[in-house]
């Protein structure tokens, strides 16, 4: 029986200065891992469910600490190849009050950046998985990872897995020369669900919920849910496959100050999540992979679509209280959050 999930995508050493320091304010960095499809597959991982990660990763100390840590978080790692040259890397400033975060890529001609499409035989990958995640951060990366994706799809269409695919769009990576839309709209063509956050579909995808409106709505600090209703209406249209369509709506108050909730379409019914009100963020990176992970866990787990919406949006609203890219939380935590509105009292 199939029951595996499994994402591809690129893992990076994580190097971020220290609490809210700028970068090299002291000659200090923390050294972790994280990437999206990575702490995707570690959330599902602690909430219990089989998963594995493919990727490629040097055969050297720093690749096999990789491994060694996804492992250890209970990520099924056998699918990973060896090769390349070196592992990408990503530097982070915290941001605080009005100061924003900053990411700085050090990625080119990384493993998996030079991999080759045809190295990866899906049929076989794919063979004891029952769902497949992808995101549009790998495509960002270059043509040939972005064949590799489409590869993917392919072949978990072929074989009857569900496929989400987060859309994720990274404008410091599409230097290839192709727009995000060209490539990300056949992917998506190719996906079941739809996840985004305010600006993917708009940006990734080419879909703006009015045309009257044209830019608006990206950086308010309050939402407008109708709008995304009708934006989630747009995408559903355009992409007849998907069969929902969900999207992280964060209001930006401040660095550490954020409104935080979602809503999901289902052809049959526009929900929207309970809204959370973040203070004192310890970190907001990866905050969108726990949401996906937590909407995979819940329609896997057979929940309601709004009790997944639900816990996806608890789940992500808990990332932000923990440091580093990858959300350690239990379903345990996560429901204890959606009954309690988040009181945060101590349990004893």
């Amino acid at each position: 029986m199939r029951n595996r999930i499994l994402t591809f995508g690129e893992i990076m050493l994580r190097l971020k200065s220290p609490g809210y320091e700028r970068l090299l304010q002291s000659p200090v960095l923390e050294a972790t891992f994280g990437g999206g499809e990575a702490n995707v597959a570690v959330s599902l991982a602690q909430y219990g469910l089989e998963t594995a990660y493919v990727t490629v990763l040097p055969a050297n100390p720093i690749g096999d600490a990789c491994i060694a840590y996804l492992r250890g978080k209970g990520v099924d790692t056998c699918l990973i190849q060896r090769g390349g040259t070196r592992m990408g890397v990503y530097y982070l400033e915290a941001g605080a009050d009005q100061r924003p975060s900053k990411v700085i890529y050090d990625r080119a001609h990384s493993a998996i950046v030079d991999s080759a499409p045809d190295s990866f035989d899906w049929d076989h990958l794919l063979a004891d998985a029952a769902w497949l995640h992808t995101t549009g951060i790998a495509p960002a990366l270059s043509l040939g990872i972005a064949r590799t994706v489409r590869d993917a799809m392919q072949a978990a269409r072929r074989q009857g897995l569900t496929i989400s695919c987060d859309y994720n769009y990274r404008k410091n990576l599409w230097k290839y020369g192709k727009e995000a839309p060209e490539v990300m709209r056949e992917l998506v063509g190719l996906a079941d669900v739809g996840i985004a956050n305010e600006e993917d579909c708009q940006l990734a995808l080419g879909i703006r919920p009015d045309e009257g409106q044209r830019g608006k709505g990206l950086d308010d600090s309050r939402i407008d849910t109708a709008r995304y209703k009708l934006l989630c209406e747009r995408v559903l249209d355009e992409f007849p496959n998907l069969k929902c369509q969900a999207i992280t709506l964060r209001e930006s108050f401040s660095a550490d100050h954020n409104g935080w909730s979602a809503c999901l379409h289902n052809r049959t019914e526009f929900l929207v999540s309970t809204h959370y009100d973040v203070t004192d963020i310890v970190d907001r990176v990866g905050a969108g992979d726990a949401f996906a992970a937590g909407l995979i866990y819940g329609m896997r787990s057979q929940m309601l679509d709004c009790e997944a919406l639900e816990f996806a949006t608890a789940a992500s609203c808990l990332k932000h209280s923990i440091p580093g890219d990858m959300n350690f939380c239990s379903v345990s935590e996560v429901k204890q959050l959606m009954n309690d509105g988040g009181r945060g009292r101590i349990q004893r």
